[in-house]
């Protein structure tokens, strides 16, 4: 179990399970590591009645465990999602110089990666989902049988997000939805995508 459960056992982690249909979301690098992929998560889930498996972790804590260690054996609620679903689809957070307007769409299901960097497009046409696993950074493919986005029955899609559409970073400084707290349009826009997806799965 390692590293992941002693990450859960850490003070302020959180975790939280939703069962819904058996299309998932995860965002299980969540809270101040990856900020803003659990309410993503969270928000496609409720929207297409979805289920939905994150990891928070509070300010102050900035513990990355690699996709592949973050074991079910250590979680009891990650094991109730992974036999629920059929297939998942797991929110990340990166940032490169270069590629603050390209998500990265690996995992093992690529029919799903398809459909997924479609819909993105369709409502974002500034931002460009790069499905081709050849011009994926190895880091950042996701293939690992023991990430838990492969575990699900049809496996799933590591899905990258750059900042700026997960609503952070100086493009958004003076933007009124960073003033208010809610979701910026491309977040929101980003939420319906997903929700479309789930949907229609």
């Amino acid at each position: 179990m390692g590293r992941f459960a002693d990450l859960l056992a850490e003070p302020g982690v959180e975790e939280q399970v939703v069962l819904g249909s058996t299309f998932g979301f995860m965002a299980f690098h969540g809270g101040s590591l990856e900020v803003g992929t659990d309410p993503i998560a969270v928000a496609a889930a409720s929207a297409s009645g979805s289920s939905v498996y994150v990891v928070r972790q509070p300010p102050g804590l900035r513990w990355h465990v690699p996709s592949r260690d973050v074991d079910p054996a250590a979680s009891a609620p990650l094991r109730r999602f992974l036999d629920h679903v059929d297939v998942a689809v797991a929110v990340h957070g990166y940032g490169r110089a270069g590629r603050w307007t390209t998500l990265m769409a690996g995992g093992s299901n690529r029919d799903l990666a398809g459909r997924v960097a479609t819909a993105i497009e369709q409502r974002l046409p500034e931002y460009d989902v790069v499905c081709d696993l050849d011009a994926i950074p190895v880091e950042l493919r996701g293939l690992n049988p023991t990430n838990p986005v492969n575990r699900p029955r049809q496996g799933g899609v590591q899905l990258e997000l750059p900042p700026r559409i997960r609503g952070n970073g100086p493009f958004w400084d003076g933007h009124p939805s960073r003033a208010e707290g809610r979701p910026t349009p491309h977040t929101e826009a980003l939420v319906a995508a997903l929700a479309e997806v789930a949907t229609g799965w």
